[in-house]
């Protein structure tokens, strides 16, 4: 077996992939990019393994069972903080999810946010 075109279809697959992560706004359809890598590799994998049977036997397609592991992982925590972004923000677009919290405002003068004040008996 020739394996140019499996590497060839796997780069296909990893530059569309590289293509969704970049472009795209949603955050469902970047989880299906990341996938779409992870499948070129997994590809890559299989393809490498049929190439050197003899020296490791079924090394790659336990490797690529490591890899499906991993996404199926990736992707139940993916859509556990997509849903908890839209219960949040109504909205999965990743332009609007800020990546720092906005600072506090500092207060001049007057009495410190958060400290006790006294009562209108004062100080006794």
């Amino acid at each position: 077996m020739r394996p140019v075109i499996p590497y060839v279809t796997a780069a296909l697959l990893f530059g569309l992939g590289v293509y969704g992560v970049l472009r795209r706004r949603n955050a469902v359809l970047v989880l299906m990019a990341v996938e779409l890598m992870l499948n070129a590799v997994n590809l890559i994998l299989v393809t490498a393994d049929t190439m050197v049977r003899a020296q490791l036997p079924h090394a790659g397609q336990v490797f690529a069972l490591f890899v499906i592991v991993l996404a199926a992982a990736e992707i139940g925590v993916g859509l556990a903080i997509v849903l908890q972004l839209y219960r949040l923000r109504a909205s999965v677009a990743v332009d609007d999810v800020p990546l720092a919290e906005p600072p506090l405002p500092v207060s001049t003068g007057g009495a410190v946010p958060g400290a006790a004040v006294d009562g209108p008996e004062g100080d006794k």
